[in-house]
């Protein structure tokens, strides 16, 4: 055999080894998403009396809160019916919800798993630099969901529910209804919250500065309250309470890119 096509099958080799190793990645990580989802499933009266359908109800912990400081900015839900409107919609739902939770829960172990493939590609520095990633990442996705089901999803409750066109009208959603938009108040914020990770490896790279990123602070500025007029309900309240958090992840990119800047030149350096 030449050697040409010696080292053309040892590349294809290595290559195969490398997707079978990423679909050993992807299967541990889909049976982490259906070791978690399948408890859930099974708890099922728990997860959404106590979590799923627990901002609709006036003694959830946010109502609770801002009650406590003021009667200023006290305000509960109104009141509303969650009502089926297919048959199996409830089981289905309840399917769509165990895959949810399932997969923000296994959140760290997916992204470990993933992390576990790159990291050997990368140089020794990049490993460094990227040292504690998995933690950070999964403390910041989880914080966002956090933050979102908290925050965003009592404020937009009370104001979806309580906002009538008529006295006729009756505010009676579907469980499909309220079940996606309380995916939608937490599983994107929890993505948003990445922002900082985002920025530190284009820095790393050098396709992002902090000078740059100060110089188009008011674009991003308008960016963000865009963008949160697009994932959450038309209200100005709910717009800023996404729009504020993201904007102080802004800036601490600002700073986190400036850091990974002043790491990117010195590795340049000679």
């Amino acid at each position: 055999m030449s050697e040409p096509q010696k080292n053309n099958e040892e590349k294809e080799m290595s290559f195969l080894d490398h997707l079978e190793e990423l679909r050993w990645h992807i299967v541990r990580s889909l049976v982490s998403v259906l070791f978690f989802g399948t408890v859930v499933f099974v708890f099922k009266s728990f997860v959404f009396d106590n979590i799923i359908l627990a901002p609709k109800n006036n003694d959830f912990i946010t109502y609770q809160f801002f009650c406590s400081i003021s009667d200023f900015t006290c305000f509960y839900p109104p009141e509303f019916t969650i009502m089926p409107r297919e048959l199996g919609e409830q089981f289905f739902t309840h399917l769509k919800v165990s895959i949810w939770l399932g997969i923000i829960i296994s959140f760290p172990y997916i992204f470990s798993e993933f992390w576990r493939f790159i990291k050997p590609g990368l140089y020794p520095n990049e490993q460094k630099a990227a040292r504690g990633i998995v933690f950070i990442c999964s403390f910041l996705f989880l914080s966002g969901v956090l933050f979102g089901y908290y925050v965003i999803s009592p404020f937009a409750v009370s104001f979806l529910a309580g906002y009538s066109i008529s006295s006729e009208v009756i505010s009676s959603p579907s469980l499909a209804s309220y079940v996606n938009y309380m995916t939608m108040f937490t599983v994107p914020t929890g993505i948003i919250f990445e922002l900082p990770v985002l920025i530190y490896f284009l820095s790393r790279i050098g396709l992002v500065t902090p000078e740059f990123m100060r110089q188009y602070r008011r674009h991003a500025i308008v960016v963000i309250l865009l963008f949160a007029a697009i994932i959450t309900p038309p209200d100005i309240v709910t717009q800023f309470l996404i729009g504020i958090p993201v904007f102080f992840l802004y800036e601490a990119s600002i700073h986190i890119s400036k850091r990974a800047v002043e790491k990117y030149q010195k590795d340049l350096t000679p």
